[in-house]
């Protein structure tokens, strides 16, 4: 029998994954991304060593794993990507999505120039075309690194493999979420994982491994007890899982109906955490083997986050490995999989969002998405400012843009929408793994105090001491203003009318227990 006409869910095409398995290797494909290999083991060390996995884990479990969950409600509850998911929920929080999704915009921009970094070193692996002066050559003849400005000058070198990137990029959107983010990720995910497995036993083997695990797991238990520890602990893990900027809300958008989200967000989190850990063993191990062959102690070495520990102090190390070119081609070989998967999972979102919002095609939003981000991207980031310009806006869309958003959606969600006794109800009805009390409280109350304290400490650090030294004026244009042209582009496409999907019609899902009656 059917189920009576007040509970009649409405019908409409939309794609899906073709199975869990399909969307959990995409969603691991977008939270496993550069920052895991390259400001994991960075940040681990810095903050206590082997003590810093004590507030690594109550992060992921009380702020991670929750609002991992609340975009995975939001997005399968309400069938869309952010904007019309927040939209369907409440009208006036439109807003909030597509600022979640111009910080999305805004990151793919320059997230693909690493990628392309990524291309070139894959090429140079061969034959270690970087020489022995592995930092002059990155940013010399790389990248060709000039003064802090608003450059013109385009360095050939990064240009055309960007070029490719967004090309590519824009092929796999454009064939869907089946044939193309899934498919992708079918085979880049398991291959990233053996790679670099692989790795982590070749680094492993190397004199002085064991000199750089102990750095890195050793514990200094006194850091517990140290504010900055645990923000960092926040920050990494919020980071890393790609919340609270509307990727993994569109993800579980086209999830099935009875998917399990819980399971799926559990074996999301835990694989992206494993990893991680995995890459610091890795990157240690390998930096063991560095200090021992230049005589100096870890705490010495610099560069050990960061582009830099990826594209100086790496090939640093490929130089003085036996057989070093073979680590170079699969380390970055890894990198580009890293990224990719994860920048395809960023343009999904804002593709997705724009389809919806103008009723276009899945191509033609496609096609536009991706011209609108690689114009910027090779305008800004393959010219002699590009690194300067990356890392500036790497810093405040980051650290001010998603945790601006992050402490909005979960202020809204739990206070003022009081809408997560329903969005738990629907976890809970598709999921083994059930929510409830205690995950309202983690969203609504631990995570947004540790985010608020988190931001507040950050504005005031770039308030009161800049950013790397760099003028005022250019960490104003770059820095600051990143976050005016977000909310400027979110209040701009909030206010034009819905072409789209008529999403007045549109029906949530109700209880499954329902629907069986």
């Amino acid at each position: 029998m059917g189920t009576p006409s007040s509970t009649t869910v409405s019908v409409e095409k939309r794609e899906t994954w073709s199975s869990s398995t399909g969307f959990i290797l995409a969603a691991i494909g977008s939270a496993v991304g550069l920052g895991n290999i390259w400001r994991f083991p960075g940040v681990a060390y810095e903050s206590g060593g082997g003590a810093f996995i004590v507030p690594y884990l109550v992060a992921l479990l009380t702020a991670g794993i929750p609002i991992l969950f609340l975009d995975y409600a939001i997005g399968h509850r309400y069938r869309a990507a952010a904007p019309l998911a927040y939209r369907r929920m409440a009208k006036r929080t439109e807003g909030l999505g597509w600022f979640q999704i111009m910080i999305s915009f805004v990151i793919a921009t320059y997230y693909a120039a690493v990628i392309a970094w990524s291309c070139s070193y894959f090429i140079y692996s061969f034959n270690l075309k970087w020489g022995e002066d592995t930092r002059g050559f990155f940013l010399g003849e790389h990248l060709k690194v000039g003064d802090p400005e608003i450059s013109t000058s385009i360095v050939g070198t990064v240009a055309l493999p960007l070029v490719l990137v967004w090309v590519a990029v824009l092929v796999v959107i454009a064939l869907g979420v089946t044939k193309g983010v899934q498919a992708v990720n079918v085979i880049f995910i398991p291959l990233l994982f053996v790679a670099f497995a692989g790795l982590v036993l070749r680094a492993l083997t190397l004199p002085g491994a064991a000199d750089g695990l102990n750095a890195f797991f050793t514990p200094d238990w006194s850091a517990l007890t140290d504010l900055n520890v645990w923000i960092a602990a926040y920050a990494q893990i919020f980071f890393s899982l790609s919340i609270a900027f509307g990727i993994m809300v569109t993800y579980a958008s086209y999830q099935r109906r009875k998917a399990n989200m819980t399971s799926s967000g559990l074996v999301v989190a835990f694989a992206n955490s494993s990893f991680e850990i995995l890459a610091g063993i890795g990157v240690f191990a390998t930096l063991g083997f560095m200090a021992q062959q230049q005589s100096v102690a870890i705490a010495d070495m610099k560069d050990l986050t960061g582009p830099t520990l990826s594209f100086v102090t790496f090939p640093a190390v490929i130089n003085q490995m036996p057989g070093g070119n073979i680590f170079g081609v699969v380390f970055f070989g890894a990198l580009i999989m890293a990224g990719f998967t994860s920048i395809i999972s960023i343009l999904l979102g804002v593709a997705a969002s724009v389809q919806e919002k103008f009723g276009l095609s899945q191509r033609g939003s496609a096609i536009l998405v991706a011209a609108a981000c690689a114009i910027p991207s090779v305008l800004l980031f393959s010219t002699t400012s590009g690194l300067l310009a990356l890392d500036t806006v790497d810093q405040w869309a980051n650290n001010v843009g998603i945790v601006i958003s992050a402490i909005v959606m979960t202020v809204l969600v739990v206070w003022v929408l009081r809408r997560s006794r329903v969005l738990a109800r629907h976890l809970s009805t598709v999921s083994t793994f059930k929510v409830g009390r205690v995950w309202t409280v983690l969203i609504g109350f631990v995570a947004p105090v540790f985010l608020i304290i988190m931001l507040v400490q950050k504005v005031i650090s770039l308030i009161n001491d800049g950013y790397e030294e760099l003028p005022q004026w250019y960490l104003n244009v770059f820095g600051w203003g990143t976050i005016v042209f977000v909310v400027v582009a979110a209040a701009i496409l909030t206010a034009i009318p819905w072409k789209g999907r008529d999403d007045e019609t549109f029906t949530p899902w109700p209880p499954i227990e329902e629907e069986s009656r």
